[in-house]
């Protein structure tokens, strides 16, 4: 069994077509290889079209006594809400936003010097999801698995220490929060330190894993046509997203559609991902979201992808099933899950349930046949 959150990858590389990123701001026009059409996945979502509600994503305040109970709520009803006063330094933000947005600056040459090889998790080049589609996503992206030192070498030959250290420090206040949502988010659902085991013999999540994603999304000439991101759920326990100041992230919203979630100055959004929904036992559902774009303005995202430790098998917690609530989903590592994902995609969880739900207990994942919750 693999041991690292790499083997799942190298175990199931994904070829996609670096050759495809371009220097973005030298289009006048959208090319046709970049126009998402009637033809298309999800074309019945057209991005950036007008089939959006006036429905807000939560926003809790986690200095806020009642935070436990908020974000049981808006895991159940959206999968998906925003934190404010969440102890990540301001400083750090920016910094980070800036150091991201050096990379992204580089000429092309210079970053395909630190491509994403097909085996790899690290590295820069296009989204892994972009091979179940035949359209390109009009943004390019950065992934730090681990320690950057060997990519930014690469990139920034004289001034690499610099950005690694911002990039270290980014991913330490990460994994703190992302431990204390983890808290918050079972504590909702009544779940104690003493159910979870793998949380360590401080309870501190120290030894579980994770990936940060840097995601940029240029001006678009035609950003009606355009896609940003494909619309997926994430394969993670729970994902922690900083975005600057321009709108693009979308989320769906059973019963009335696409849902953009506004950039809160300070802010972080929290989505639930596909392994929480497991251990949720289809409870909290892993929110499908995309990325649209703008005709004027560039977008940046950084998320923190969390997952558990790589050989621990996640399954529906023991206190969330019984006779009338049987465990949907068979056991399964973050690994395993991973190479699930490279395969099927949006199908994943499909393929790790194990039965039905019965007595009206919904799956709220079924992306087949979805159903509003809440």
């Amino acid at each position: 069994m693999p041991s690292r959150l790499t083997d799942a990858f190298r175990a199931h590389p994904v070829h996609l077509h670096h050759k495809h990123l371009l220097d973005f701001t030298s289009f006048q026009e959208l090319p046709d290889s970049y126009k998402w059409t009637q033809l298309d996945d999800h074309a019945h979502c057209p991005p950036g079209g007008d089939s959006f509600v006036a429905e807000s994503v939560p926003v809790i305040d986690l200095s806020d006594p009642n935070a436990l109970k908020k974000i049981g709520h808006a895991c159940k009803t959206w999968g998906v809400f925003q934190v404010t006063n969440h102890g990540v330094p301001s400083t750090l933000l920016d910094i980070t936003e800036k150091a991201s947005m050096s990379l992204f600056s580089l000429p092309i040459q210079q970053k395909l010097k630190a491509a994403r090889l097909p085996d790899g998790v690290s590295g820069y080049g296009v989204a892994r999801i972009a091979s179940f589609f035949s359209k390109l996503m009009w943004s390019e992206g950065f992934t730090v698995a681990g320690s950057p030192l060997e990519h930014f070498r690469q990139l920034w030959p004289q001034d690499y220490s610099k950005f690694c250290d911002i990039i270290e420090e980014y991913q330490l206040e990460m994994q703190k929060l992302a431990a204390r949502l983890m808290w918050l988010t079972l504590g909702s659902l009544g779940i104690t330190r003493e159910d979870i085991k793998w949380a360590g013999p401080k309870s501190d999540f120290k030894e579980t894993s994770a990936a940060l994603q840097f995601n940029y999304y240029p001006a678009c000439p035609d950003p009606d046509r355009a896609m940003g991101l494909a619309a997926h759920t994430d394969s993670t326990l729970l994902t922690i997203l900083y975005q600057n100041s321009t709108s693009g992230l979308q989320v769906l919203r059973e019963g009335t559609g696409w849902v953009t979630v506004p950039p809160i100055p300070g802010g972080l959004v929290i989505n639930v991902g596909d392994l929480l929904h497991i251990l949720s036992n289809g409870l909290y559902p892993s929110v499908l979201h995309r990325a649209v774009v703008n005709r004027t303005k560039h977008r940046l995202s950084m998320a923190y992808l969390y997952g558990p430790p790589p050989s621990v098998k996640i399954s529906p917690l023991s206190k969330l099933v019984g006779p009338s609530q049987p465990p949907l989903y068979r056991p399964v590592t973050w690994n395993e899950y991973l190479g699930t994902k490279a395969k099927h995609f949006n199908k994943a969880l499909s393929s790790v349930r194990v039965c039905a739900p019965l007595n009206g207990f919904v799956d709220v994942n079924d992306h087949n046949n979805r159903v509003k919750v809440g």
